[in-house]
């Protein structure tokens, strides 16, 4: 069920608008703080992707404010359209909702990752993916940063964070708004 759903995302999310200039700084989160240099590799979920290193942009990093494995969605909006859309069908006035399993609370609260910033130039903009940048040379990070209040810095963001048994429902909300979106390790989720 929940690979008919990431596959019926897939098909249905929306289209990224094309991003033609890199930020500044990008970043990446990692469970581990003693990474070095990144150097690019093709991932198991997209066999077919040239080798890159990917890192996100500071307005779509509440992404990342989770342990690694811990399955996640976001939903979120650019304008006041989406807003509006956003405010009828979940019920917020945030710009930004974060869901994870009620399982994963304690590992959240718990958790300490870090924010590895690199120079953006050394990037460009993945077109699969809002906020998403890629390299495809090794890169170094500037600076690594850690991050051990998640639930804080979602509060801090004003991103609302909610937890459920289990994510399909709220997946099937979030495909059926027609806003943008992510989901993250959803082969992680409960069955």
């Amino acid at each position: 069920m929940v690979a008919e759903r990431e596959n019926q995302a897939l098909a249905s999310s929306p289209r990224v608008t094309p991003v033609t200039s890199t930020p500044e700084t990008v970043y990446h989160f990692s469970e581990d703080g003693s990474v070095d240099r990144f150097a690019p590799h093709v991932p198991p979920t997209n066999p077919g992707h040239p080798p890159a290193v990917w890192a996100m942009d500071a307005e779509h990093e509440p992404l990342y404010w989770f342990p690694r494995h811990c399955p996640r969605i976001s939903v979120w909006s650019y304008d006041e359209r989406q807003q509006t859309v956003l405010r009828s069908t979940f019920g917020t006035d945030a710009t930004r909702i974060c869901a994870a399993e009620s399982g994963w609370l304690d590992r959240i609260r718990v958790a300490q990752i870090y924010r590895y910033a690199f120079d953006g130039a050394r990037f460009e903009p993945w077109a699969d993916a809002d906020g998403q940048y890629i390299a495809s040379e090794t890169v170094y990070p500037e600076r690594v940063e850690p991050l051990d209040d998640l639930l804080g810095l979602h509060a801090a963001a004003e991103v609302e964070l909610r937890f459920t048994p289990m994510l399909g429902t709220l997946m099937d909300a979030v495909v059926a708004s027609g806003l943008p979106f992510s989901f993250v390790r959803i082969r992680d989720a409960r069955r």
